[in-house]
């Protein structure tokens, strides 16, 4: 995969984690149920920034 292809995933997850952050901003306090489901998958695409960025430094350094 380029590097081009990988730093555009990485941007595609970066704007997903963004929304994610302002969707539970947006919750009201007592929405536990919703506030779960999206901390949750917020959990889920940090990890997968993450990992994308580590591609991407191996993918720079390689």
């Amino acid at each position: 995969m380029s590097i081009r292809l990988i730093a555009l995933e990485l941007y595609n997850i970066m704007r997903e984690v963004e929304a994610l952050e302002r969707k539970i901003q947006e919750l009201p306090p007592h929405d536990q149920a919703g506030r779960a489901v999206l901390d949750r998958e917020l959990r889920q695409a940090k990890s997968e920034q993450e990992r994308i960025r580590k591609i991407l430094e191996g993918a720079k350094s390689g």
